[in-house]
């Protein structure tokens, strides 16, 4: 009992209303990079879409199939992410995992809107699902820095 009333208080207020309020969820019409991102544990799926320009993300779309948690992740880094370089999403990425998995705090600003899902350090199978709009960030921010170098 205890456990599944842990689980309940995992999904609050907070959680879920930025689970109901995910910006960017149109995709691009012609992105410069497409990245679909799927946890294996519980089937989430996000998949993005991005433009850059100087560095910096312009344009961005994302489809997110995912629990409330990895919907609430995909709602903050969707607020945050317009203008990031691809060092800051790098460092977001990785606060996001130390807060998750070794007690570090919450990711810096502009990503800190990630600290409410501080209470899933404990769902270890949650994880994956939370990193997903970050990970397909990334991989799609990657495919252009490539192209732009090659």
């Amino acid at each position: 009992m205890s456990e599944n009333t842990d689980l309940i208080k995992l999904y609050s207020g907070q959680i879920l209303e930025l689970a109901a309020d995910i910006p960017h969820t149109e995709r691009l019409d012609a992105p410069q990079a497409t990245a679909k991102r799927r946890s294996p544990l519980c089937g989430s799926t996000v998949t993005v879409d991005l433009d850059m320009e100087d560095g910096r993300i312009t344009g961005f779309g994302q489809d997110v199939k995912a629990c409330a948690l990895g919907q609430a992740a995909a709602s903050v880094v969707g607020r945050a992410i317009i203008g990031r370089t691809l060092p800051e999403v790098e460092a977001a990425q990785s606060q996001l995992k130390a807060m998750l998995k070794s007690d570090g705090p919450a990711p810096d600003a502009p990503f800190d809107g990630l600290k409410v899902l501080l209470p899933a350090k404990d769902y270890r199978n949650r994880h994956a699902s939370i990193l997903l709009s970050l990970d397909a960030t990334l991989e799609a921010m990657q495919q252009v820095e490539a192209t732009q170098t090659a």
